[in-house]
């Protein structure tokens, strides 16, 4: 569980008497083989004897917020009082201040918390509230049977609210807190030893164990609340109140056992067990999916308390706590710096900074932003370099953390375009039903019929005219969209979640991570007169030293040589980011790393003020053993020290002002790019030589500059090109400067035009209305200094224009506007907990290129979707006209009950569901996102169901008349018709599958039309079968007529088919067409 330490890097050495990295003096490595401790600095303080802790009257905290919560009404998040400490869950993390639980905990941590943060728990019974004082209430015993049945009645009410769409979240109370300063913005302003007097704690010896429980009753565990997983019935029970299909189906099916119609209220009940069964198994799958991303590991610490060291649970802490961390640490808390030593922290999963931020105990300004406060270290932050400690300001929902945890919780979760398109069917299918209802008894009435008589004949046909098997078609293609992109490493929490990745309009990316890599990569090297590409150099295989110039090679020592980054036990460079790209690039030249044979005598450190690192020693293994100084850092700081420049080792030419203007334009010229700048140097002799304090007496040797960046991930550039051919614009949202973001973005394809017109920064932002940011938002491509707030309210005004919204990202920071979204989609190596929980997809490589084939998934399966509904509704209009009509005109029914059911089997079965699996089109990617409003029912398919049903009813029609022409209906008259049906469903079915998908494409498609087929024939032909369906077998001539009349189907359908294939051909789309939607 321990993280290796810093004093585990052979090749850093630090001055004993320094606790911070600004000092300017050589410390000798003979003086001492390891880091010292941390300065012995000593603060006093106040504290309480056991039992009476109290306020301070000097809070820096507003009174209500210090304030005890039962004092102020102010509502905090905290565990519920039978809520035992974490590490009851892991007996390996003992916290001794904590009292034992009433009953050891018998189950999994897994049930209690959410994926690998052990942060954040579930509610152990309903809800989290403070806790009672020790002896008192409830907490001094178990809860008596009263109590109990309470707490279960209240637990059904609130289920029963949920189910029915009565609870709500209320975002309105959480709002004015998250406008709130918080504690780390607070103290970061003032010296550390505020925050020490403040919490009543000290650096010698901590908190006092007395303090400690009473502070944990105040402000509750180091964790957040989530939602805990509703139990089975009531994700069942959602599912078919969340959908008005599945509603209008049941409906119908009371309906039909009310009137006696058993069969059909079987078949349909039938038909929505099977929608819930395969729609609840696919979701479960992909959440075991997510799961398995993330192992659940305890986040731990390293404290003082009552001046023993512990090492504990991040869950039990409370601010005051004195806490120490070094390289490789998560920041279990929000920490005021009291000492750091080289100490660089990576906050890019919270501010979005690609670069780590070096951090000391000094104040910042009041007012400082989020990215700026480099006196605090914030929850859930990585430690790249360095050491430090500092005391607990923040835990719990008070930390910068928590705060974006709770504009997370906030948001409220949006249904995709294909939920709202079957809710309008299902709305259509209504009204259709009632209308039918409506007709045939108004007829029956015309009629002197019983209208009991006509009403039971108009609800059976409403019946049949509902497909109830599209529920199960949508359900199951769904389910084989998710298992397709499962394949493709994408995990899709929720079945309509694959179709709505079609109807993306939009595509709001976060660079670090996402788009980027979120790793420092020397890309360019600068030697005099001359430009090394890096990429080039790995492509063309370089590796024997002797091909590199001599100044390149002299450029990679330097870097590697001023470099205190190490190797773990994984083999991976760990250490300031900078310094691990100074090392990573070795690799690309087939260089190993120098300092093995290297001795490093002394060390001057890197410092905010002097812009450089420097170190002497000499190569051990080397014919010349000459002690050298080797400098790197700021262009500025080392070009100022520099008197020659470096060409061969025979070769060292002054440094003249013409020089001086060359090396500063490459400089320039290679920063616009937004690439780092990082200059090398060097002179022979000992470091007491050389009075770098001086620059004007310095004599050093030029010998170039690295230049490096976060690079664009593989396939990004060609994946954001594809998205806008197929009119999806791609906007870059960041925390970076904004001349990064522009380069970055001119780097992957993204369209930044002249000047400011498409980049907005989040200052600007916060300077506009919502109307204001609506109305520019549709040419801007790029958003540089952004926050989580920023994000939510970039997704929110593309929404208000109509766009469907999808939002990537990796980070803390982007857990809001991924929830918010239309569509949420996380990274799954790199991407946080909350990242993943917010998000709707998964990409389970990291790899942004996997949302282009996630889009053509998506696009394809809304047309077969299309596909199968005009299958559907064409087959029930057909049959639905055929008997609406024999009743109207009381002709002898053309078909009896048990061939309609064939019939609705056909519709609803086999052939149907096969039609979903369509390959995908290509030509698919090419059209335009649909609108959100779009109905799923358009004009083009209406007229296709029209056409296909009128083909079914002419045929038909042709033979039922053809056969009556004798004045009455024989067993071989209606055997004939029902089989002239069957047989033009089938060429309908066929011919219903995509325009451009070929006849044998869909090879699913012809094995469920040839097996319908050869059950007609077994209807017709097979004795026991003709009982059943009161059929007859047909000659030769009748099923010739037959065939030729399907044949006719066919070629007509054919023909229409050919029509809407031109009708596409003469359609000219342009992917910009989007970008001037307004």
């Amino acid at each position: 569980m321990d993280k290796k330490r810093a004093s585990a890097n052979p090749y850093s050495v630090q001055n004993g008497s320094a606790a911070t990295t600004n000092s300017n003096t050589f410390s000798s490595s003979r003086e001492s083989s390891r880091p010292p401790p941390l300065s012995t600095a000593r603060v006093a303080a106040y504290r309480p004897a056991a039992g009476s802790y109290i306020t301070s009257p000097t809070s820096v905290y507003p009174p209500a917020q210090h304030a005890h919560p039962l004092q102020t009404g102010r509502s905090y998040t905290m565990p519920h009082q039978h809520s035992p400490p974490a590490s009851a869950y892991f007996p390996s993390f003992h916290d001794p201040t904590s009292p034992a639980p009433d009953s050891a905990p018998t189950d999994d941590p897994e049930r209690h918390f959410a994926y690998s943060t052990t942060l954040r728990r579930h509610p152990t019974v309903d809800g989290y509230m403070p806790l009672p004082p020790a002896g008192t209430g409830a907490g001094a015993g178990h809860e008596t049977w009263v109590e109990t049945a309470q707490r279960w009645l209240g637990r059904g009410i609130e289920l029963t609210r949920k189910i029915v769409g009565l609870s709500k979240p209320e975002p309105v109370e959480r709002a004015p807190k998250s406008h709130e300063p918080t504690p780390a913005a607070i103290f970061s302003s003032l010296p550390y030893t505020a925050a020490l007097q403040e919490h009543r704690s000290s650096l010698s010896t901590g908190l006092s164990n007395a303090a400690v429980h009473l502070l944990r009753q105040e402000h509750g565990y180091n964790e957040f609340e989530v939602p805990d997983a509703d139990p089975m019935w009531l994700k069942f029970a959602m599912t078919i109140w969340e959908s008005h299909l599945i509603l209008l189906l049941l409906g119908s099916a009371a309906l039909s056992a009310l009137l006696g119609n058993l069969d059909d209220a079987a078949s349909i009940s039938i038909a929505v067990l099977i929608v819930l069964t395969v729609g609840f198994v696919q979701e479960r799958r992909s959440e075991a999916s997510l799961a398995a991303l993330s192992k659940l590991v305890p986040h731990h610490c390293h404290l003082l308390r009552d001046s023993t060291p512990l090492h504990l649970l991040a869950n039990d802490l409370v601010p005051g706590d004195v806490v120490s961390f070094s390289v490789g640490d998560r920041i279990p808390a929000d920490i005021r710096l009291c000492e750091t030593v080289e100490l660089e922290v990576d906050e890019s999963s919270l501010t979005g900074e690609t670069r780590a931020v070096r951090k000391s105990p000094d104040p910042v300004e009041q007012g400082t932003d989020l990215a700026g406060r480099t006196s605090v270290v914030y929850l859930g932050t990585l430690v790249r370099n360095g050491r430090g400690r500092g005391v607990v300001v923040g835990t719990g929902t008070q930390t910068e953390f928590g705060r974006i945890f709770e504009l997370m919780q906030s948001v409220e979760e949006r249904r995709t375009p294909l939920q709202l398109s079957m809710d309008d069917l299902a709305k259509r299918l209504s009204v259709f039903s009632f209308g039918v209802i409506g007709f045939i008894v108004l007829v029956g009435v015309l009629q002197s019929r019983g209208w009991l008589e006509m009403f039971t004949i108009g609800v059976s046909l409403a019946v049949a005219a509902i497909p109830e098997g599209l529920p199960i078609v949508t359900t199951v293609t769904l389910a084989l969209g998710v298992l397709r992109m499962s394949n493709r490493k994408a995990i899709v929490k929720k079945l309509p979640s694959v179709e709505a990745l079609g109807s993306i309009s939009v595509v709001c990316s976060d660079k670090t991570g996402t788009l980027t890599k979120n790793e420092m990569t020397v890309t360019e090297i600068y030697t005099v007169d001359e430009l090394t590409s890096v990429s080039d150099i790995a492509a063309a295989g370089v590796g024997p030293t002797q091909r590199l110039l001599p100044a390149v090679h002299q450029t990679l020592r330097i870097g590697s040589l001023c470099n205190n980054a190490f190797r773990n036990e994984e083999g991976v460079f760990v250490g300031q980011s900078t310094e691990v790209a100074l090392l990573n690039v070795l690799e690309a030249f087939g260089l190993d790393d120098p300092r093995m044979n290297f001795q490093r005598l002394s060390e001057r450190p890197f410092s905010s003020e002097q812009k450089y690192m420097a170190v002497s020693g000499a190569f051990s293994s080397s014919a010349d053993a000459r002690e050298c100084l080797y400098l790197k850092g700021s262009l500025e700081a080392v070009l100022s020290r520099c008197k020659t420049y470096y060409v061969t080792e025979g070769s060292t030419p002054p440094l003249d002002a013409n020089m001086h203007s060359i090396i500063h334009a490459k400089a320039a010229q290679v920063a616009h790019h937004g690439l780092r700048i990082v200059a090398m140097a060097y002179a022979v002799g000992p470091a007491t030589a050389v009075d770098l304090d001086n620059p004007e007496r310095c004599a050093l040797t030029f010998a170039g500059f690295q230049g490096m960046l976060d690079p664009p991930r593989k396939g990004v550039s060609d994946a954001i090109s594809l998205l806008r051919q197929g009119g999806i614009r791609v906007v870059m949202i960041t925390g970076d400067a904004e001349n990064t973001a522009t380069s970055i973005a001119r780097q992957l394809g993204i369209p930044v035009g002249g000047g400011r017109t498409s980049v907005l920064t989040g200052s600007e932002m916060d300077e506009m209305s919502e109307r204001s940011l609506s109305e520019r938002i549709t040419s801007i491509t790029v958003f540089a200094r952004t926050t989580p707030r920023h994000k939510i309210r970039i997704v929110q005004a593309l929404q208000e224009r109509g766009q469907v919204v999808a939002m990537t990202g990796d980070g803390v920071n982007d857990a809001p506007a991924l929830k918010g979204a239309d569509i949420g989609v996380s990274m799954g190596r790199s991407g946080t907990d909350v990242a993943k929980e917010a998000a709707d997809v998964i990409l389970v490589d990291d790899n942004f290129a996997t949302i282009l084939p996630a889009v053509e998934e998506g696009k394809s399966i809304f047309h077969n979707i299309q596909n199968f509904l005009t299958f559907q509704l064409s087959t029930a209009v057909a049959a639905l006209t055929l008997i609406t009509l024999s009743t109207t005109f009381h002709l002898a029914n053309p078909l009896n009950a048990m061939q309609i059911l064939f019939i609705n089997i056909l519709m609803d079965g086999p052939p149907s569901q096969s039609l979903g699996v369509d390959p995908v089109d290509k030509a698919v990617m090419k059209k335009p996102p649909r609108a959100k409003d779009a109905p799923i029912i358009t004009r083009r398919l209406l007229a296709r169901v029209l056409f296909s049903a009128s083909m079914i009813v002419l045929g038909t029609l042709f033979v039922y008349m053809h056969e009556l022409s004798d004045g009455r209906m024989s067993k071989r008259d209606q055997t004939m018709t029902f089989t002239s049906f069957v047989f033009l469903d089938l060429v309908s079915a066929i011919q219903n599958r995509g325009l451009n998908c070929g006849l044998t494409q869909n090879k699913m498609l012809l094995t469920t039309v040839s097996i319908s087929f050869l059950v007609q024939l077994t209807l017709i032909y097979v004795p026991v079968m003709q009982a059943i369906f009161q059929t007859e077998s047909l000659p030769n001539r009748d099923m010739l007529t037959l065939f030729a009349l399907a044949g006719t189907s066919f070629a007509v359908h054919e023909v229409r088919r050919r029509y809407e294939r031109r009708l596409n051909e003469g359609v000219v789309y342009s992917p910009m067409d989007m970008e001037d939607i307004a």
